[in-house]
């Protein structure tokens, strides 16, 4: 993914113009929100129809440019020596702008050298130049084949530059985008996507709703953002601003932005719901992590119960979540096509496990396979232990049918997430029967869930009385070595009596 900081790359790869030095990128004129493409030819910008405007005054009027110092800030002394009579006529004929640029630059071709229509693209694009003619300047050299790496990145930079600058000074969204067009009508593609250097630049420059107004009026606009044909970032500018958010742990707006969008009409990029759907599986996620310490504070007591109304407000927001996950899911098979039916799917089957939803788990299990994309194996053991604590018999006996034809090893993998599922529901009893079919299969049962068993157990005891199951797997754990033998005291509250049994 791109960064603003890959900016500075820009900048610093036009070292390797040798020994001419471009010490910063080019200033933005003041008046660049209606210069830009006033100039330019109609066979620029076939959108826009402007002539040329011959009355047109200089930004400097009687400028003489002879080995001027004004371009200290970007040339050093040799590139001053470098220049040849050619080079001042030429800025002076610019200057003037009684003709086309295009028709100076075509008189004037055999008398310039390539670095000096560098330096020229340099002197436009400095604050209080016209730096709409820098533009032109651009296009006629792409035009005449002679724009190589060196002046593609000197352009890149100038432009990144008034972007940079377009942003910093507070201009409305609608001028850096008139920018990002007027660069593509003169046929300026960097390597990379300007609309996401733009976002990035917002983003870091902490003007975050101005880089939502920027997406949002990118898509009004139709504005392109793919690079010679070629697949840009999967998800467009929408679906970059909502990475960005999800970077920063902001899962819930980067759900919010592409949803309002979509609601808008703005029809943002298919992928944009796919990332969207990635946001929402990292909320409930986070947000189950949260609850369990939530829980775990109310049984330490450090924190009252969870009240009717409490319970009543999460149940709502994690319902909330998942609405707009299957919303966007919904969305991405309208607009996308089968090869993303299986992304779907999985994102969804990711939603449901984080909210511990078995039956809807269980379900994508099955759609996944149905379009040809086969879950993990131990997905399947997640989801069996999600039906397992909830006593979902249907789900279980058909997750439990795919485990009869697996190897041994998988087979304890997937009793021991069944048994899991037992003690986290609280149903000791299948519990108890579970861990008596690993053991009859020769499987050994993890330590911990044993013990939390045996826990699950005398707990019960002390509520219900019954003391009949626990003394069953005491010695189900005996006679398999698994527990030495013991005495086991029974408090008898009819006879008021200690009753010790051994096992």
């Amino acid at each position: 993914m791109a960064s603003a900081t890959e900016l500075s790359l820009v900048f610093s790869s036009l070292a390797s113009l040798g020994k001419h030095r471009f010490l910063s990128p080019a200033t933005l004129p003041e008046r660049i929100s209606f210069k830009f493409c006033h100039g330019v030819s109609a066979s620029i910008c076939k959108y826009k129809s402007p002539a040329f405007d011959h009355s047109k005054p200089s930004s400097i009027r009687g400028f003489r440019l002879t080995k001027s110092v004004e371009l200290d800030n970007f040339l050093t002394s040799d590139d001053e020596d470098e220049m040849g009579e050619g080079f001042s006529e030429a800025i002076e004929e610019l200057e003037r702008m009684t003709r086309e640029p295009s028709d100076i630059l075509e008189e004037m071709n055999d008398r310039l050298s390539a670095r000096e229509l560098q330096l020229v693209l340099v002197y436009f694009s400095q604050e209080g130049r016209d730096s709409w003619c820098a533009l032109e300047v651009f296009d006629w050299l792409r035009k005449e084949n002679r724009v190589d790496e060196e002046t593609m990145e000197l352009m890149v930079s100038i432009m990144c530059g008034w972007v940079k600058k377009l942003i910093q000074e507070g201009h409305h969204v609608g001028d850096v985008i008139d920018l990002l067009v007027d660069m593509d009508c003169v046929g300026l593609r960097p390597g990379f996507s300007m609309t996401e250097k733009v976002i990035s630049l917002y983003w870091e420059m902490g003007e975050r709703e101005r880089g939502i107004m920027f997406v949002e009026e990118v898509l009004r606009r139709g504005i392109a953002y793919t690079e010679d044909g070629k697949e840009g970032h999967k998800g467009g500018p929408t679906g970059y601003l909502a990475w960005k958010m999800m970077a920063e742990g902001e899962y819930r707006s980067a759900v919010r932005l592409v949803v309002r969008l979509r609601e808008f009409g703005l029809k943002p990029d298919v992928y944009s719901y796919l990332i969207a759907m990635t946001a929402v599986v990292k909320e409930l996620n986070e947000f189950a992590k949260a609850l369990r310490k939530l829980k775990g504070f109310a049984m330490a007591r450090v924190i009252a119960e969870l009240d009717f109304e409490d319970v009543k407000l999460i149940e709502k927001y994690q319902s909330d979540l998942i609405a707009d996950g299957v919303r966007l899911s919904k969305w991405v098979i309208e607009e996308g096509g089968p090869s993303l039916h299986g992304i779907v799917h999985e994102r969804l089957l990711a939603m449901y496990i984080c909210a511990g939803r078995g039956i809807e788990a269980e379900r994508q299990l099955w759609e996944m396979k149905l379009v040809g994309k086969e879950a993990d194996r131990d997905l399947y053991d997640i989801v069996l232990a999600i039906c397992a604590s909830q006593k979902e018999a249907s789900a279980m006996a058909r997750l439990l049918a795919k485990m009869e034809v697996a190897s041994s090893f998988q087979k304890k993998k997937s009793l021991s997430w069944l048994l899991r599922g037992y003690i986290k529901g609280g149903h000791y009893n299948d519990a108890v029967e579970t861990v008596m079919k690993m053991l009859k299969l020769g499987f050994c049962p993890e330590h911990l869930d044993r013990v939390a068993v045996l826990q699950g157990l005398r707990k019960r005891i002390h509520q219900l009385g019954n003391v009949e199951t626990y003394l069953k797997f005491c010695k189900c754990l005996s006679d398999a070595n698994l527990i030495e033998p013991c005495h086991v005291y029974l408090y008898m509250k009819r006879y008021k009596l200690w009753v010790v049994k051994l096992l």
